[in-house]
């Protein structure tokens, strides 16, 4: 069957691909969702992203965008309803996902492979990880969310990997000293929007029907 969306390859509990269906579901757009097994990669997807990493993003006109980031990026600036984008914090957000992206997730994964890992002791990379979580605590001391009193994409650039990182252990991680960062990542993980975001779709065979996602709108609070 063709399609008349854009089409997004992701993979459920993949944090890039979190990120990339959080921008289009804050978007209010739909695409035509491909759910792939990591193991098993569609040819398809290969064909136009041979580096074989989702999400990717194919739009009507055949451009493919293959970061999780410029797909977020790209849905908000369609339309961006709670303005997400906003000037004035853009720079920082910017920034802070970029210390997401190029230094917390180094450690994040360390924490959650350390077997694979020996150089270090998983308590130590926890800690180095933590450095940054002590920033987020100390922008959330100053707002609900991190750059203000509205969430930009920064909060939703962050928070899928905030959220590995705790799910490591989680008894650990709501044990350390930030109560606003928890605090922040539990409203995220009850966000509608969210729960959305994390629908189960079996994984895509060439002879499916196209699965719109989202397959509605709902409400955003």
């Amino acid at each position: 069957m063709t399609s008349s969306y854009p089409r997004l390859y992701s993979f459920r509990r993949c944090p890039y691909a979190m990120r990339a269906r959080l921008g289009i579901l804050f978007a209010e757009l739909q695409v035509e969702l491909r759910e792939i097994a990591l193991k098993n990669k569609p040819p398809q997807m290969l064909a136009i992203s041979p580096k074989g990493t989702v999400p990717v993003l194919q739009l009507l006109d055949g451009t493919v965008i293959e970061e999780s980031r410029e797909i977020m990026t790209w849905a908000l600036t369609q339309q961006d309803v709670q303005g997400l984008l906003a000037a004035q914090t853009l720079q920082q957000a910017n920034a802070l996902i970029d210390k997401n992206d190029n230094e917390f997730k180094y450690w994040l994964d360390r924490y959650k492979y350390a077997d694979r890992h020996l150089e270090m002791t998983q308590v130590e990379y926890r800690q180095k990880g933590e450095v940054f979580l002590q920033t987020l605590e100390e922008l959330l001391t100053k707002n609900p969310y991190l750059l203000g009193d509205s969430a930009t994409t920064a909060d939703i650039g962050i928070m899928p990997f905030i959220r590995q990182f705790a799910h490591v252990n989680r008894d650990v991680f709501y044990r350390l000293p930030y109560p606003n960062l928890q605090r922040w990542l539990q409203d995220w993980l009850s966000h509608p929007l969210f729960s959305q975001a994390m629908t189960k779709f079996q994984s895509w065979q060439e002879e499916d029907d196209v699965v719109v996602f989202p397959a509605a709108f709902i409400d955003r609070y």
